[in-house]
């Protein structure tokens, strides 16, 4: 700590020498052992202040080391008390999603089959349409002929 200070006095008259000229004309009415303690005193105060600084961020960190802990803690049995239950959620949704499948399956095989019905009943009603204008139009041709004979 005595070594530290003496040479942070050397450095600080170092620096001094090579002060500002405000400095220079303040200092020159000074004396220098004046010039020194009053170095040192603003250090002193410069490292107690970084020294607080340093306490106080070591403070919240060892806090941080104490709670944070705990908190990690608690959070992962949390979590490892969940791992269950989501697995068991996760295997229910496969199997509504196996289920979804199957029905989309059904579904679709359903609708080809209704879309093959509705093809067959249509040819078999256009077949029935198409019998049904041949014989209107023998019907109305022998209805013609009779109404022409009636006539004559």
């Amino acid at each position: 700590m005595a070594v530290r200070c003496c040479l942070a006095a050397a450095l600080v008259l170092a620096a001094g020498v090579h002060g500002s000229s405000e400095q220079a004309a303040a200092s020159s009415n000074m004396n220098p052992l004046r010039k020194v303690v009053t170095l040192l005193q603003a250090m002193q105060k410069k490292v107690t202040a970084e020294g607080e600084a340093e306490k106080e961020l070591f403070d919240k960190f060892m806090c941080y080391c104490k709670t944070g802990g705990g908190d990690l803690s608690s959070s992962i049995s949390s979590a490892d008390s969940k791992v269950p239950a989501v697995g068991s959620e996760i295997e229910a949704s496969e199997d509504k999603l196996t289920q979804a499948k199957a029905n989309l399956k059904d579904a679709q095989t359903d609708r080809s089959s209704a879309k093959a019905a509705m093809a067959e009943a249509s040819a078999l009603r256009e077949k029935e349409a198409s019998a049904f204008a041949s014989s209107k139009a023998d019907a109305d041709t022998n209805i013609a002929a009779i109404t022409k004979a009636v006539a004559a």
